[in-house]
């Protein structure tokens, strides 16, 4: 079994989040776990991004398993600030949790999307609800394209990085958003935020 599925269904990581009849954008959902919790949990829709091919297969699989199709929406691309598409390494290895998706050429390539077109494509209300654990592309999406971050009305993250940059997530965040930070150690936890209006 996945560990993310004991942090999602038994730690419950996501149990502050109140999904009832919204939408949730899951940003990196990896196996469709999370994606399933939310909906389970009566969320309105989940729009599942997932980029790395094999986490992506597996997870249409659990959503068909749970009988989600009319719920989750899976797609197979990443997220960053500017369109375009990024590198997915070591797409040959079963657990695919903490793999690397970068910007560049290599043999393995997705497309990229941005906040603004899942949010004009689907339609996302100022109600909605950003989960992100995609490995790195929070900091270039939260940083670069705060204006679409924005739009939601809770953000909530897994982080890897160091408190510097933590820092400098938190004081974007801050201009709109009131943000409780969990630390798991010293580099990583989650970051949960409520916007202020």
């Amino acid at each position: 079994m996945r560990d993310t599925i004991v942090e999602i269904f038994d730690e419950e990581v996501y149990k502050a989040l109140n999904c009832k009849e919204r939408d949730v954008v899951d940003i990196g959902a990896y196996i469709g776990d999370s994606a399933v919790y939310f909906a389970l949990k009566g969320a309105r829709r989940v729009i599942a991004v997932e980029p790395h091919p094999n986490a992506f297969r597996e997870m249409l699989d659990n959503i068909k398993l749970n009988n989600l199709e009319n719920v989750v929406v899976p797609l197979n691309v990443g997220l960053t600030s500017k369109p375009g598409k990024i590198c997915i390494e070591n797409v040959d290895i079963k657990i695919t949790a903490m793999t690397y998706h970068r910007s560049g050429e290599c043999d393995v390539m997705v497309p990229a999307i941005t906040l603004a077109d899942v949010v004009s494509k689907y339609g996302v209300n100022h109600d909605a609800i950003l989960k992100m654990d995609c490995e790195g592309c929070e900091f270039d999406v939260i940083l670069n394209d705060y204006e679409h971050v924005r739009v939601f009305k809770e953000v909530v993250l897994e982080y890897h990085t160091s408190s510097e940059l933590l820092s400098k997530l938190l004081k974007v965040l801050a201009r709109d958003y009131r943000c409780n930070v969990e630390r798991f150690g010293k580099s990583v936890g989650m970051m949960y935020c409520l916007r202020n209006w």
